[in-house]
């Protein structure tokens, strides 16, 4: 998954993290409205949104110190 990751680019990583947001959005309500089917979902994609955030952050960081 970190790999896969790392392959794409920022306008990518953007997206998905735009998509992966609403997915959580999404099974906040289901939870609270106990419709939720598969609970260790709210796990990965929170999980995933973080090492979407890490990998933007490094890349973030690489660039200040060429710059």
């Amino acid at each position: 998954m970190a790999d896969e990751l790392k392959t794409r680019t920022d306008d990518q990583l953007n997206e998905q993290l735009g998509e992966l947001k609403r997915e959580q959005f999404n099974l906040r309500f289901q939870a609270a409205t106990n419709q939720l089917e598969k609970p260790s979902r709210i796990r990965e994609v929170r999980r995933t949104i973080a090492r979407i955030k890490t990998l933007q952050s490094e890349r973030s960081r690489a660039a200040q110190t060429k710059a």
